[in-house]
């Protein structure tokens, strides 16, 4: 099975992802977290963000692998465990944009699907339920106010450490998510058959217990 989450970034996404995956004892492959090591080893290599063709090795290059160690979702690239070391603002903003080309998303689709596809997993990102695994049997579309995506992030940056202006961060995910809907090749949007979860005033047990209510249905 597969239980495909979609949303903005700030949704709640891999928090509820995580704790979703947790309950169903399914695999959590962190979408993000590809996009990112992507953007991270892009910037150590000085491939530049414009390079598609360049960014598309990148993406090629590399191995992940995904697990749950003491209820902690543990990354994997190319044997080695993934930290914070990718979770930088700078990490973030590159992700965005190395993100829009089509070359690095075909290469972490075809790893994404390869993932899927030999175990019932849980996926976040923009696009699972509408390009990744379109036939996914439960698909859910997060959202929340710009605002409050920003406040969520702003916390999680405080709490490791890094300075946070919410206005700042706010015009940031609104810059983003004009970028995600916009791009020509797999744009943010719902999937006709995804159930819409607006996350501005709920509880994360609420919307976990939504979701995983819709998979032992299913």
């Amino acid at each position: 099975m597969i239980v495909a989450i979609d949303g903005p970034a700030g949704a709640g996404k891999s928090t509820v992802a995580q704790r979703v995956a947790r309950e169903l004892g399914f695999q959590l492959i962190d979408t993000g977290a590809m996009f990112r090591a992507v953007a991270w080893k892009a910037l150590d290599l000085g491939v530049d963000v414009g390079d598609g063709e360049g960014l598309g090795e990148v993406a090629r290059s590399l191995e992940f692998g995904f697990a749950f160690e003491a209820g902690r979702n543990v990354a994997r690239c190319n044997g080695e465990v993934l930290g914070d070391e990718i979770r930088t603002q700078r990490v973030s903003e590159v992700a965005s944009r190395v993100s829009a080309h089509p070359s690095v998303r075909q290469a972490l689709l075809e790893a994404q699907r390869r993932m899927g596809e030999a175990s019932s997993s849980v996926l976040e990102g923009r696009d699972i339920g509408t390009v990744v695994f379109p036939d996914a049997e439960v698909k859910v579309f997060l959202t929340a106010s710009s605002t409050q995506r920003a406040e969520r992030r702003a916390a999680q940056l405080i709490e490791r450490g890094e300075q946070a202006d919410v206005g700042r961060i706010r015009d940031e995910i609104e810059a983003r998510d004009a970028r995600d809907e916009e791009r020509e090749h797999a744009p943010l949007k719902q999937a006709a058959d995804a159930v819409a979860i607006d996350t501005t005033s709920m509880g994360v047990d609420d919307v976990v217990s939504a979701i995983v209510g819709r998979a032992r249905q299913v």
